[in-house]
Formats: C-alpha cells, sequence, structure tokens
C-alpha cells in the first residue's frame, strides 16, 4: 500500500521510499525513510496535496509524492496517537 491510500487518522510505518530523483532524496532527509511511523493527518479533496505526521511534526505534499512512498498496514486508531 502506498501513503496515498492511507485514510486519514490511521498510521503505519514507512516500508520504502521509491524513485531517484531531487524529491524522494529530499523527503528521506526530512525523515521519511524506511522504519519510521507516519500518520496521515488530512488529504485536500481532490487528494492533493495531503498532510502527514513524521517524526513529530508536521509535512505537506503532492499526491505525485506521496505515491512513491510505501508504508505497512495501519498500527493506531486511537485518538492521540503520535508516531
Amino acid at each position: 500500500m502506498n501513503l496515498t491510500n492511507m485514510p486519514n487518522g490511521e498510521s503505519a510505518k514507512v516500508t520504502a521510499v521509491n524513485g531517484n530523483n531531487q524529491i524522494t532524496r529530499r523527503l528521506m532527509e526530512m525523515g521519511v525513510v524506511p522504519g519510521v511511523s507516519v500518520r496521515m493527518i488530512k488529504s485536500a479533496p481532490f487528494g492533493d496535496p495531503l498532510e502527514i505526521r513524521v517524526r513529530g511534526y508536521h509535512l505537506a505534499m503532492r499526491k505525485s509524492e506521496a505515491d512513491q512512498i510505501e508504508v505497512s498496514g495501519p498500527e493506531s486508531k486511537v485518538p492521540g496517537f503520535k508516531p
């Protein structure tokens, strides 16, 4: 499953960041790396952009960027869960 398929409020672990361009390298520099927990905060009505929480901060990204991030199944739906 990729990040764009996660419903709002769910958390998962990043399993891979695909691609080898400036954007994917920058995402990895900002902490979106395999093994880290991410939480989908919200997405715009048409799915672009999305807001995630990673390593204690909020990050907005385009849908095309989120398509490159593979995640495992949901970790928690508990309100207040902070990855």
